[in-house]
């Protein structure tokens, strides 16, 4: 019994870490992704602190929506030897 939950916090664990670079990939291919985006057609001074905050603020939000989407897939996939 000991041992069944110790493999249980474990997999948490290991899904949590998971979860996190996944995260932090995604969101750092969102910002290299973005760079060729050209900001000062919508901004007016995109090199200044608020154009840096604003291409930021952008990368974390694509960056998560795809990583919400790998992570689900994940856990998707996994699911799906329970069904047989």
């Amino acid at each position: 019994m000991n041992q069944d939950l110790s493999n249980s916090i474990g997999a948490v664990g290991v899904n949590g870490l998971i979860s996190i670079v996944v995260s932090l990939v995604c969101i750092a291919l969102a910002w290299w992704a973005l760079q060729q985006v050209k900001l000062d057609l919508v901004v007016r001074h995109p090199k200044g602190p608020q154009g840096k905050l604003l291409h930021l603020l952008l990368a974390v939000v694509l960056g998560r929506f795809v990583a919400e989407f790998l992570i689900d897939y994940i856990t998707w996939s996994q699911m799906i030897r329970y069904m047989f």
